[in-house]
């Protein structure tokens, strides 16, 4: 059985598919920006690298286009608010100065977050209407955090992971698990 793909099928395809979320800020000089991406991957452990891709229409693709280094904030389910804001147009991401603050390098980041990647771009190669970005660590902040049953499974490090699926946001935990 063999069905010729168009936009929207493809689209269709990936709406079943769960993602991760992650939170990507960055910032070339010209103000911080911020995006969500459920494109977040793991690429190389030795050494580490990961990547995501950026649509061309998202406003922040210009300033991660250019930017040297990036902060991939991986996200748990109690991180949703952030989930929304850089997933939300025409607004200003940073207007609520409580939520972010800058490391001593510079990088913006969001501090109520638990996974923290610094990380140096390294290779960008346009595809499609996107662009996909490949960065090396520099630094990864993993902050101790358990929440009843889902810490003793995931190593004691990780709230309940934020997910996107089918044009909504998900938690994975125990009432998820299947083995």
């Amino acid at each position: 059985m063999s069905t010729t793909s168009t936009p929207s099928r493809f689209t269709a395809a990936f709406r079943a598919h769960p993602a991760g979320v992650a939170l990507v800020t960055a910032d070339a000089g010209g103000g911080p920006v911020a995006l969500t991406a459920t494109s977040v991957a793991s690429v190389s452990a030795d050494p580490p690298m990961l990547m995501f891709s950026v649509s061309d229409a998202s406003s922040s693709s210009p300033t991660i286009a250019v930017a040297d280094t990036v902060v991939v904030h991986l996200l748990g389910a109690e991180q949703l608010h952030l989930a929304k804001l850089g997933a939300t147009s025409g607004i200003d991401r940073f207007a609520d100065v409580s939520l972010w603050e800058r490391m001593p390098t510079g990088e913006v980041y969001f501090r109520d977050v638990h996974t923290r990647i610094r990380a140096r771009a390294v290779e960008r190669v346009k595809a499609g209407a996107a662009r996909v970005i490949v960065v090396e660590a520099l630094e990864v902040d993993v902050q101790e955090v358990r929440m009843s049953g889902v810490g003793d499974r995931m190593g004691g490090h990780s709230s309940a992971p934020l997910v996107y699926h089918d044009r909504g946001w998900h938690s994975l935990g125990d009432h998820s698990r299947l083995e």
